[in-house]
């Protein structure tokens, strides 16, 4: 249906028409604008055109091993179907799920991806920790280095080395606490991780456990603000260089505990970020020795 256009033609100010590609001078036959683009949104749906038009699926997402471009067989309208419809249904909806995984790796990738996107949500992990846990396991596979290991032990690994390149400070002992892999089985994945694919970690931050481990030994916020400020010191005066990170934060609140008289012995503190007691002290020692105690 050809529409008229109250504008002129700029070359004989005849009457513009306007179709569906392009706008023309009915006079002189002068293109003055052409492909337009439709604005709206480009929906077609193969089920139920009245209520739900949509036609698009999820996007690409780096968590799953298809990057979720399989296609799924859905369970709407069985309602109305018949029994043998709704068998019928189930064994291709069966086979189906089974045609997506054509080797083992394939069944071994999808399952660790699973397992990761569940470890991650139980620690409250960003997207991108998600997504980079998921590369480094694929990277892991393509590289044979996940043959005769745990599964479990790649998939606690894969995250722990994850919040590691993004600087997320997360203990061993917690993604454990949350995993089904023991302690040996993450510590010789992540040497395999870090060995062969040649992690771009650093140090962690020390200030970034201490919310964590002060609402975990119960401490008031006064506290909490004390402990970050000896840590601040510290690292001024260049005291904390070789120590664990999350042994400096325990033991910057342990010392900060004592100054309030909160209470917090050092077995505590040790046991909240998963250090030993002579960690936590060697800390503390240097603090005082250091004259930063109050």
């Amino acid at each position: 249906m050809t529409v008229k256009s109250p504008l002129t033609c700029p070359e004989c100010s005849g009457s513009l028409q306007t179709d569906d590609i392009e706008t023309t001078c009915s006079r002189c036959g002068l293109v003055v604008e052409e492909e337009r683009i439709d604005p709206g949104p480009e929906w077609r749906s193969f089920e139920d055109e009245e209520t739900d038009r949509r036609r698009t699926g999820a996007p690409l997402s780096r968590s799953r091993h298809d990057y979720g471009l399989s296609t799924e067989i859905g369970y709407g309208g069985l309602n109305r179907a018949t029994g043998r419809k709704r068998r019928l249904y189930a064994r291709i909806r069966k086979y189906n799920k089974r045609s997506q995984c054509g080797s083992k790796a394939d069944r071994n990738q999808r399952d660790v991806f699973m397992q990761i996107r569940r470890l991650t949500s139980a620690l409250s992990l960003p997207d991108s920790v998600r997504d980079q846990a998921c590369d480094l396991f694929r990277s892991a596979q393509n590289e044979g280095i996940v043959t005769g290991r745990s599964l479990e032990g790649f998939t606690a690994a894969a995250v722990y080395a994850a919040c590691r390149v993004h600087r997320v400070s997360r203990t061993r002992a917690e993604i454990l606490d949350a995993s089904r892999a023991s302690q040996a089985e993450l510590n010789a994945a992540y040497d395999a991780i870090n060995r062969e694919l040649g992690l771009p970690v650093g140090p962690l931050d020390p200030g970034e456990y201490i919310p964590r481990f002060g609402t975990r030994l119960d401490l008031t916020r006064e506290v909490r603000s004390r402990g970050t400020e000896l840590l601040e010191s510290a690292v001024e005066r260049e005291l904390i260089g070789g120590h664990n990170p999350a042994g400096v934060a325990a033991a910057c609140l342990y010392t900060a505990a004592k100054e309030r008289e909160e209470g917090v012995t050092q077995k505590q503190a040790a046991a909240v970020a998963d250090v030993s007691v002579p960690t936590v002290r060697v800390t503390y020692q240097a603090l005082c020795d250091a004259e930063l105690t109050g």
